[in-house]
Order: C-alpha cells, then sequence, then structure tokens
C-alpha cells in the first residue's frame, strides 16, 4: 500500500476536507492522526474508522501544538503533516477590525506555522517527509468582502514557496492545494449567511459561489483527498513548492 506504515497527521480533522483526507491516507495504509478543538468530532472520525487516534489542541497555540504532536509521534515518527485547519469571517474591508485580520492570521496561517515548526525536525533527522497545506484559490487572487481570509491564505502559500527552498535537498517536500468552493461546513454556513443577508434562496446562494468555477459545482473534499494522496507518494518526490490547484478551471 501506498503509505504503508507512515504516519499522518491532519489538523482539522473531525470533518469536512479534514476527514477526507484522513479517511483516503488511512485506506492507503498510514496510520493517521487527526487534531482539533471537537474532541466529540475527534472521537466520531475514529470511531467510524476514518482515523486511527486523535489529541484535541487548538492549532494556534504553539505551546500545545508542540506537546500534541510530541505525544502523536510517540506510536510512530510523523512521516506526513497536513494543515488543513482554518476558518473565514466575511465582511467588507472597512468593517473588518485589525482583531479580525489577526485571528483569521493566527487561525490559517500561524496554525500552519506551528504544525511545521512541531513536525518538521524529525522529519529532517529522518531525510524525508511531506508538510501539506491545504490553501485556497484565495491564495492567489482576491474575492471581495473576505479580505481578512485573502490575506492569510496568501501569507500561507508564501509560506509554503520559502520553505520548499529551504527543504530542497532535505528529502522534504512543502506543497500547497489550493482548493475553490468545497462542498463543506463552512461553505453551508456561507450559503446559510448570504441567505440570511440578502433574502436569496439557498439555490440562488449556491449559485452564485459557483459562478466563477467553470465547471458549475463545489469540488467535493475527496477530490482534494486525492491531490493529498498523490502529494504524499514517491511519484510526487520533485514537487516542492507547488500550489496545486483545484477550481474547475477558473484560473
Amino acid at each position: 500500500m501506498l503509505l504503508s506504515g507512515r504516519h499522518a497527521v491532519v489538523t482539522g480533522g473531525g470533518r469536512g476536507i479534514g476527514r477526507a483526507i484522513a479517511a483516503t491516507l488511512g485506506r492507503h495504509g498510514a496510520h493517521v492522526s487527526i487534531i482539533g478543538r471537537d474532541e466529540a468530532a475527534l472521537a466520531e472520525t475514529c470511531k467510524a474508522g476514518d482515523a486511527d487516534g486523535y489529541a484535541v489542541c487548538d492549532v494556534s497555540d504553539e505551546t500545545a501544538m508542540a506537546a500534541a504532536i510530541a505525544k502523536l509521534a510517540e506510536a510512530s515518527p510523523i512521516a506526513v503533516a497536513i494543515a488543513n485547519a482554518g476558518a473565514v469571517e466575511t465582511g467588507p474591508f472597512l468593517r473588518s477590525s485589525a482583531e479580525r485580520f489577526r485571528r483569521l492570521n493566527e487561525i490559517n496561517l500561524i496554525g500552519t506555522v506551528n504544525l511545521f515548526h512541531a513536525a518538521l525536525p524529525g522529519m529532517i533527522e529522518r531525510g524525508n517527509g511531506r508538510l501539506i497545506a491545504i490553501a485556497s484559490t484565495a491564495g492567489h487572487r482576491g474575492y471581495a468582502y473576505v479580505s481578512a481570509y485573502v490575506a492569510a491564505k496568501h501569507a500561507v502559500v508564501g509560506l509554503v514557496k520559502s520553505l520548499a527552498l529551504e527543504t530542497a535537498r532535505s528529502g522534504i517536500t512543502v506543497n500547497a492545494i489550493c482548493p475553490g468552493y468545497a462542498d463543506t461546513d463552512m461553505v453551508a454556513g456561507g450559503i446559510e449567511t448570504i441567505v440570511a443577508k440578502t433574502g436569496a434562496t439557498r439555490e440562488q446562494a449556491l449559485a452564485e459561489m459557483v459562478r466563477a468555477n467553470p465547471q458549475g459545482r463545489l469540488i467535493a473534499p475527496d477530490e482534494i483527498a486525492a491531490a493529498v494522496l498523490y502529494l504524499c507518494g514517491a511519484g510526487s518526490a520533485s514537487v516542492t513548492g507547488q500550489s496545486l490547484m483545484i477550481n474547475g478551471g477558473e484560473f
């Protein structure tokens, strides 16, 4: 099996894209640990067989992340670290306080930094590893009314590009996956917000969201998980510092 004997950690692994990634890696032989704040969701994911173990941790807490990775690594060394946990808040720029920018930066960027800081030393010691950030098309273009989120995801893509150069000769690859609107709880919440604020129907709100995707649909979490699987395999050893777009040809 592609990932037999390898230990993968996925933040935000209790639902949505993170859970799909965990389940996919597990089906291909990995021992999968998930990290998140919602212990009930993490436990249910493990009970359902989509992950092997979990740690409760706020990804923006550097000390807690380091402790969680150290504890999980007792089972076996971390070979794959996937920074999936993220959050979005909507609103025009002039109503988006500096605190909103800090909050989304902490979750989306610093959460990624904390995971990579904790997992990378062991990978360097062993001369092999995969660091993957689940970013967004918002890491490459602007979207109105989500400026704080867009700024944070641009920062994640910049981190990936820089860290890939630092680790290029270490046997470690660092990449980002950048999906468009995906079929997740986060997007469902966005649809509900549009409905509440505009009076549009759910169908109209969904149509507006997928309008930029030439395929006219939401991205399935399993499609993103398949891209993660590719980046974990031996066939992607020369793929580093890249942003893999999954957006139906949006750009």
